[in-house]
């Protein structure tokens, strides 16, 4: 009985023993897949992790080849804190070592870029430093002449006629030095500074140049042709002086390195001093020219009274058709109250090189800030500054809209002087694709509808002031045939009607015939019958529906 009960019992431990072992084996095989999967998971991160350094590292390379040696650094920085943290977490040690080693290139990179940032600003500083002009040296137009001159014939003849230099060795100059310094006895020595760089730079040339015989003509008569040359310069000179009112100089942007050829690009082709548009050259849009009065004359000839909540308005968005007058508003703002103008589009503001649009952005408002009180009109601004997130958007577009967004939060914030306002004008087709956050930052946002028919009777004045009307037209008439027209529709109909007389006078006739035409027969008055030619010939270009988006759109953003 005790026999049986302990084979019972070793075979219960059997089979316990054998559960345990198939136990521990199938355990055995957890664990490796779940190793498997962990080491799975962690070369994924590390993959992930290593492409996102091989980027920072390319855009820092990218940065420094551009000069942009802030950025550079930046992406430096966070790509050698993302290796320290992938190197921590890799357990084979070669790989750490591989790691460690492009650890020590990246270092050697970045040490390089701050090295040439801190030489790139000591170079700027030291090219700030201007010497005063009292400290500057000028050359004597004749104090090394005995290093040059060697004799000639002609010099024992007429000493005063001065010698060419001669293209052999100087060895022979200091024996015959007291005849050269006794003909340089005879001339009167000029006193430093009575004569203008331009003068010396003359004698120095004439020097250089070989005397031809029919040239040689008595001293006297070559020294009364230099003193009157030298007394034209001075009265020139005095001319400029007296015509500049004293004390005014005019400003020069100034900026050094790569960015000189930009910001010499946009003044080229951006500014504009006068832009010559009068408030009497547009008609009608009396809500419109008040607001911009308001937003940029007044601040100039109150500037106590705008401060605090009362600062001026730093952005104003007009809105409407095409073709109402909104860049002649925008130029007529720059000249009414004189500041300077910077015409800005889309296209002057792009560039095919990574990182320079931002630099032009920039620099454009720096730009406007260093000629303050400043305008800047951005035409079709919703092509430079649609929505973000869409899906035609490009990583370049969107940095050029982010630095715009930035400048614009900067006007006021860097502008301490009261008067010295820089003020942004944008203009837009298509407000409904302008980004959220630019429209915060245009305050102020107008619409410029079609014109009214008291507008268009005055539109239709100012086109016809410089051509001739028969007595017998009405304005008014044509005002109300013209409902729905914009400014420039109206303005073409007017170019139209004025050429019609000319057209059928040379209807018909050869080349030559309409050469023989006296002006008198072909510049005849405007009638009714050329306007309603005319508008038989063009349509308005602005639809209905057009009109009814613009209001809604007014309606939900506008802020007049």
């Amino acid at each position: 009985m005790e026999l049986q009960n302990l084979m019972e019992l070793l075979g219960f431990w059997k089979l316990f023993l054998l559960e345990c072992i198939i136990l521990v084996i199938i355990l055995g095989d957890i664990i490796k897949q779940t190793a498997h999967l962990i080491s799975i998971i962690i070369l994924c991160t590390m993959a992930v992790t290593a492409n996102e350094i091989c980027d920072n590292i390319k855009l820092a390379r990218e940065m420094s080849v551009l000069g942009n040696y802030e950025s550079a650094e930046v992406y430096y920085e966070g790509s050698l804190q993302m290796i320290s943290r992938l190197i921590t977490s890799i357990p084979d040690m070669t790989r750490k070592n591989k790691w460690q080693q492009v650890q020590q290139i990246i270092s050697n990179e970045y040490d390089g870029v701050k090295v040439l940032k801190t030489m790139l600003q000591t170079l700027r500083v030291e090219c700030s430093v201007e010497v005063p002009l009292g400290i500057r040296k000028r050359d004597d137009p004749i104090a090394n002449l005995n290093n040059i001159i060697t004799p000639n014939p002609f010099a024992q003849n007429d000493p005063d006629v001065w010698p060419p230099p001669t293209p052999v060795d100087h060895k022979n100059v200091r024996s015959n030095g007291p005849k050269s310094r006794q003909s340089l006895a005879k001339k009167p020595e000029p006193k430093k500074g009575s004569m203008s760089s331009r003068v010396s730079t003359a004698r120095r040339s004439e020097v250089g140049k070989p005397i031809k015989k029919e040239e040689q003509r008595p001293s006297s008569a070559r020294s009364e042709r230099f003193t009157e040359s030298v007394k034209l310069e001075k009265d020139a000179e005095n001319a400029e002086k007296n015509d500049k009112p004293e004390g005014e100089e005019e400003k020069k942007f100034e900026c050094h390195g790569m960015e000189r050829e930009l910001a010499d690009t946009l003044e080229r082709d951006i500014v504009q001093k006068n832009p010559n548009i009068h408030w009497d050259d547009i008609a009608d849009l009396q809500e419109a020219k008040r607001l911009l009065e308001e937003a940029v004359v007044l601040p100039m000839w109150m500037p106590e009274f705008f401060t605090g909540i009362r600062r001026p308005w730093k952005g104003v968005l007009m809105v409407g058709p095409p073709g109402t007058g909104k860049t002649m508003l925008a130029k007529a703002v720059a000249t009414e109250c004189g500041t300077t103008f910077f015409n800005v589009s889309s296209s002057t503001l792009t560039s095919k090189y990574r990182g320079e649009s931002e630099k032009m952005v920039r620099l454009l408002f720096e730009m406007a800030r260093f000629y303050a009180p400043s305008t800047i009109f951005i035409d079709e601004i919703d092509s430079l500054c649609s929505r973000r997130g869409s899906e035609s958007e490009h990583e370049a577009s969107r940095r050029v809209k982010s630095e715009l967004l930035v400048q614009m939060d900067g006007i006021t914030a860097n502008n301490d002087e009261p008067g010295r306002v820089v003020m942004v004008l944008a203009a837009t087709n298509f407000p409904w694709d302008i980004d959220e956050a630019l429209r915060r930052r245009l305050e102020k946002r107008i619409y410029i509808p079609l014109p009214t028919r008291e507008g268009r009777e005055a539109l239709l004045k100012i086109n016809l002031r410089e051509v001739k009307l028969d007595p017998d037209i009405n304005l008014s008439t044509i005002a109300r045939k013209l409902d729905g027209f914009s400014g420039a529709d109206i303005t073409n109909v007017c170019r139209d009607a004025s050429m019609m007389s000319m057209r059928r006078k040379i209807c018909g006739l050869r080349p030559d015939q309409i050469k023989q035409l006296p002006k008198e027969e072909l510049d005849l008055p405007v009638t009714m019958r050329d306007f309603e030619e005319a508008l038989v010939k063009n349509n308005k270009s602005v639809s209905k529906e057009d009109l009814d988006k613009y209001e809604k759109w007014m309606n939900e953003f506008g802020s007049s």
